[in-house]
C-alpha cells in the first residue's frame, strides 16, 4: 500500500518458454504490485531438488496453487511465473481468481526461438539449468501461445506498461 491508496489485488501468470524473461519481469511487476512473486526453479534450486522431477513439480504446484488463493484471498496480490505453455492451465488460473473476485492479467512474453536457446546455453554454463537445445525443441513444439482472443478474456495491464525485459515482446492484453 502507498500513501492510503489500496491497488486491486490481482494475479499474473506470466507465460512464455525458458528464458523468454519471466523471472526478470516477474520482479518488476511484484515490486510495481505489491506482490508475491512464485518461481518454481528458484524453489527447487533453494531447496536441492531435481528440476526435471515431474512428481515433485506437480506437488510443489499444487503447494503454490493453495498460497496462491491464500494470498488472494487476503487480498494480496501474486506473480506466477512458471511458463503456462497450456491453455487449460491458464483457463484454470484464470477462473479460480475470478471466483475469488480477483483482477487476472496475462503476461506473454516472447522472442526468436534462437535467442531462447542462446540465452538456455549461456544461463546453463553460468550454472543455471541445464536445459538443451533438444530440449527446447521439444518445448517449443508443445508450447501453447496465446492467441489475441485469449489475451482478450483478461483483464488490462496496470503496471509496467506493454514492454517486457530487454526491449522483448510482451504482449499486454487490449482493453475489453
Amino acid at each position: 500500500m502507498r500513501r492510503g491508496t489500496k491497488k486491486q489485488t490481482r494475479l499474473v501468470l506470466l507465460c512464455g518458454l525458458p528464458a523468454s524473461g519471466k523471472t526478470t519481469f516477474a520482479r518488476e511487476l511484484a515490486d510495481a504490485y505489491d506482490a508475491v512473486r512464485l518461481n518454481p526453479d528458484e524453489w527447487e534450486l533453494a531447496l536441492g531438488i531435481d528440476p526435471f522431477d515431474e512428481g515433485f513439480q506437480v506437488r510443489l504446484e499444487a503447494a503454490f496453487r493453495e498460497i496462491t488463493q491464500r494470498l488472494l484471498v487476503l487480498g494480496t496480490s501474486v506473480v506466477l511465473e512458471w511458463g503456462f505453455w497450456a491453455r487449460s492451465e491458464r483457463d484454470e488460473k484464470r477462473e479460480a481468481a475470478r471466483r475469488l473476485g480477483v483482477a487476472v492479467e496475462l503476461r506473454f512474453l516472447d522472442a526468436p526461438y534462437e535467442e531462447l536457446v542462446r540465452r538456455v546455453v549461456a544461463r546453463h554454463t553460468s550454472g543455471g539449468i541445464p536445459i538443451t537445445e533438444s530440449q527446447m525443441g521439444s518445448y517449443r513444439r508443445i508450447f501453447q501461445p496465446p492467441t489475441d482472443e485469449e489475451l482478450r478474456l483478461y483483464d488490462p495491464a496496470t503496471a509496467h506498461g506493454a514492454s517486457g525485459p530487454d526491449g522483448m515482446s510482451s504482449r499486454d492484453i487490449p482493453r475489453r
